[in-house]
């Protein structure tokens, strides 16, 4: 028995009625407390296609084919091209453009063999890659400067054992002249007739403080740099020196070439402090060297600073540390 044409609930969504013609439903479905209409619903007309609008402000350029009508739209290769904003353009690149070193029709991204950099700009958009010494991070000034300041203050320490007597004996030389500097100044003289100077001692205890802190400061630097390339300030900073050429030990020769450059200028302190300018000069020329960072006594000895991975700078583990097992 068929059921008879009319609105019934819908059984997939009992909100809902929709028109029964005994065969199947039809149209769409109305709420289920609407009243029906009269007759099976009106027939819904098909979708109208829809044409894309042309981007606001472009007029589409018009190609003339030979013994034809003109026809409206792009010519072919032009078409909207990404980062170039709204309207049309060569579908390869700008007028003139032509693939150079790279496939048809392909454009070389910057860096690339064929790239050609826009006029105006630099040929090259991006900062060159900071290179890599035997595939090591360069060490950065700050390391550099913290580990130069311990190994300043163990230099300090052994200074104040080995020269200790000198620099007091150098300070009583110089005593009387500052005590009587101090004295007119609280009185307020400023003649310096009939000071007190210092004795010819003096000059020569000066000179042997220079001596004695340039031998302690090659002695605790020079062999340790020949055997790793690290001091103490160097390790525990986890950076060290390397030649160019080779990852290998500096050896003896390339380490004195290297320390002479900042330790000799020492001895020009007694020069009105030269030294210590000379000094300071190699100590900043990091800052301003590039790609290599290299001091001035780096440049010497054509050394860099690198900093050591994680697992070069871990102490070796031998056998015992190994657990039980078959040996490979």
């Amino acid at each position: 028995m068929s059921v008879q044409p009319g609105w019934y609930v819908d059984p997939a969504d009992t909100d809902t009625r929709r028109y029964w013609d005994g065969e199947g439903w039809l149209g769409a479905p109305i709420p289920v407390d609407a009243i029906p209409p009269d007759g099976p619903p009106p027939v819904e007309p098909p979708p109208a296609p829809v044409t894309p609008a042309a981007p606001t402000g472009t007029v589409a350029p018009t190609t003339v084919v030979p013994n034809g009508p003109p026809h409206q739209g792009p010519p072919p290769g032009y078409g909207p091209q990404p980062g170039h904003g709204p309207g049309w353009g060569p579908a390869a690149g700008p007028p003139g453009w032509g693939p150079q070193g790279s496939p048809p029709g392909r454009v070389p991204t910057a860096g690339q063999p064929g790239w050609v950099p826009p006029p105006g700009q630099p040929g090259w958009p991006m900062r060159a890659p900071e290179p890599r010494p035997h595939g090591l991070v360069l060490a950065g000034y700050g390391r550099r400067l913290v580990a130069r300041l311990i190994d300043f203050g163990i230099v300090f320490a052994l200074n104040i054992v080995a020269n200790g007597w000198f620099v007091w004996r150098w300070a009583q030389e110089w005593a009387p002249y500052w005590q009587e500097i101090l004295r007119r100044a609280r009185r307020g003289e400023t003649s310096a007739e009939g000071l007190p100077l210092p004795s010819e001692r003096a000059d020569a205890l000066l000179l042997v403080i220079l001596l004695v802190a340039t031998a302690l400061w090659l002695a605790y630097e020079v062999p340790a740099m020949a055997a790793n390339g690290q001091t103490v300030g160097k390790r525990l900073m986890r950076i060290r020196a390397v030649p160019i050429a080779a990852d290998q030990p500096l050896g003896m020769a390339r380490s004195l070439s290297r320390w002479s450059t900042l330790g000799l200028p020492t001895l020009l302190w007694y020069c009105a402090g030269i030294g210590l300018v000379l000094q300071l000069v190699d100590a900043l020329s990091p800052l301003f060297d590039h790609p290599l960072r290299q001091a001035l006594h780096d440049k010497r000895a054509q050394t860099v600073v690198v900093e050591v991975p994680h697992q070069l700078a871990s102490t070796p583990s031998n056998d015992r540390n190994q657990p039980p097992g078959d040996t490979p």
